[in-house]
């Protein structure tokens, strides 16, 4: 089905907390866990109608953050929705001490019921006023963000519609962009620093209530990382600082010398060719065609799953001035159905979203087809490898989108994925640091962030902006705001993805089957042991940066 004609009804909550209370006396009365597992796929039915309604309102206010209807349908769920995820609990905490256990175990996984484990230590009823203030603060900062009206170059744009004036081949007019960005958050700076102190508050209550002593536990668990904790990925982090910010330094210095500069200064961050990056050289409707065509090559599963989107107009992916920022995937489990949002702005990351995104929508195209529900909820360590390995087994085919400068496309995005590692880890670390010291000043972050961009990028360099030049440049990262402690998740997946670029560059159809049964694991099996099965090494083990940095060395000599 089209997703403009997805039928929406709010969701009745009061009929559902019903539907459920009666699923879990079936479930009690039950004599079996043949018995038990038939309540529980009447379970699925009921959070799948669930899932879909709030997510079909949640896309459509995201489409137009304007659109007064949706607006409130968004709000209504941003505070219903933790008195949900509360009632989801106590059904699952009746799966979790079944006296089949055993049986159903056997039939969901051991993923599963570790999810469930953690889910029970990241939730409890008394936390529901403090989630829904925080929901309440997450939509305040989308909402300043999307609502940015910049005046430049003669037209009034947002901050997606910026972008590619940040990455202007004339560096004047990059200098006088990144000026106008500048001068949009110091503007706000206030309101920026006073949302987070009181998310970064909340939070720290909401751990408390539930007797940890900072958000750090607590996030870990509403990540869902289930074979892996603080201590692994700090050892992760101090591997990325020893050996990747060495080597990602190497590759900031070759692209200033190929920019012909003296200096890097921040305003090139993201330039890498003195004529401009590579950029589409379709419009949005030939991008998704030339998409069609690659995955139609590629193989019979993305060739069915890309038509499938085409066919159900399961993208949207215009940069308009009321959109919310950034892109994502998400998924419609009634309808079985991926759906892609995106911020298109005529630069190359308008076919990152065809790569990347897409590499999210296959994944759970096919997860679509497992009949265990579980098995679709992914660590987000697992999920990024589906993403950022696609952006590398789809370069083969840049020169649809890139025309002659496929080949520069190429090593833009080679360079891009790995100096992101250190930029990733870093935003890792500065989170643990706030939530280890929850009653910091905004001035003591700012000091903090501007500390580790020492360490992990010692080439940046801000001038006298004196707004990022003194630590604010987190501000405008969505994901310390709204999903804290995830983005360590993209650094892992990286790692992930840099070992398939080495591996299909030997043996692409290899690679290619190694990265499809990734695929359709899912959540069957747990990330480490994954990983290990497809035949990817683990970012936590000792070497394995080492490893990494010296294979892909060949590459930028």
């Amino acid at each position: 089905m089209k997703f403009q004609d997805m039928p929406y009804e709010r969701v009745d909550f009061t009929r559902v907390e019903k539907e459920m209370k009666g699923l879990m006396e079936d479930f009690d009365r039950a004599e079996s866990g043949e018995e038990q597992f038939e309540v529980h796929k009447k379970y699925y039915a009921l959070t799948d109608r669930v899932s879909t309604l709030m997510t079909i309102a949640n896309i459509r206010f995201d489409v137009d953050t304007t659109d007064e209807f949706y607006s409130k349908e968004h709000e209504f769920y941003d505070n219903q929705g933790p008195i949900y995820s509360n009632l989801v609990l106590e059904y699952q905490k009746k799966l979790f001490r079944s006296p089949y256990r055993d049986y159903l175990e056997k039939k969901i996984g051991p993923v599963a019921f570790k999810n469930m484990e953690l889910a029970q230590k990241a939730m409890d009823e008394k936390l529901i006023p403090l989630m829904q203030e925080e929901n309440n603060l997450t939509m305040a900062y989308d909402k300043l963000i999307a609502g940015a009206k910049l005046n430049f170059d003669g037209k009034e744009l947002n901050l997606s519609l910026l972008r590619p004036y940040l990455i202007h081949k004339d560096r004047n007019v990059r200098a006088a962009a990144w000026k106008e960005m500048s001068a949009f958050f110091s503007a706000n700076a206030d309101r920026l620093d006073e949302i987070y102190d009181k998310l970064v508050k909340n939070r720290t209550a909401q751990a408390k209530e539930m007797g940890y002593e900072n958000y750090l536990e607590l996030g870990y668990y509403r990540m869902s990382r289930n074979c892996y904790g603080k201590e692994e990925v700090e050892a992760f982090r101090n591997q990325i600082k020893e050996y990747f910010v060495p080597f990602a330094e190497k590759l900031h210095d070759r692209r200033r010398k190929r920019l012909g500069l003296d200096k890097l200064m921040y305003i090139d961050e993201q330039v890498y060719f003195e004529e401009g990056n590579p950029a589409p050289v379709g419009n949005p409707e030939e991008i998704l065609a030339a998409g069609q065509k690659m995955y139609g090559e590629l193989s019979p599963e993305t060739k069915e799953f890309f038509d499938f989107m085409r066919e159900n107009e399961l993208f949207d992916v215009l940069g308009r001035k009321t959109k919310r920022a950034g892109g994502y995937m998400t998924y419609l489990p009634l309808y079985r159905s991926p759906f892609i949002f995106a911020n298109f702005n005529g630069t190359s990351g308008d076919v990152d979203v065809i790569t990347h995104e897409c590499g999210h929508a296959f994944q759970g195209y096919l997860s679509g087809k497992d009949p265990i529900k579980e098995h679709a909820d992914i660590g987000m360590e697992t999920a990024e490898i589906h993403s950022m390995s696609m952006e590398f087994f789809a370069e083969k085919w840049m020169p649809l989108f890139f025309g002659e400068r496929a080949q520069e496309y190429r090593e833009m995005h080679l360079e891009d994925a790995a100096a992101f590692i250190p930029y990733g880890c870093m935003v890792d670390e500065f989170q643990h640091i706030v939530y280890e010291n929850p009653e910091m000043t905004p001035a003591e972050r700012k000091a903090a962030w501007k500390k580790l961009e020492k360490e992990y990028k010692p080439h940046l360099d801000y001038g006298d902006d004196s707004f990022f030049g003194e630590g604010g440049f987190w501000q405008k990262q969505l994901h310390i705001y709204d999903c804290p402690l995830y983005y360590i998740d993209y650094c892992l997946a990286q790692t992930c993805a840099l070992q398939y670029k080495v591996k299909m560059d030997a043996d692409f159809d290899g690679a290619w089957q190694s990265y499809l049964k990734l695929c359709k694991l899912s959540a069957s099996d747990f990330y480490t042991a994954m990983i290990k099965e497809v035949g990817l090494d683990s970012p936590f083990e000792p070497g394995c940066i080492k490893n990494i940095v010296e294979k892909l060395e060949k590459y930028v000599k």
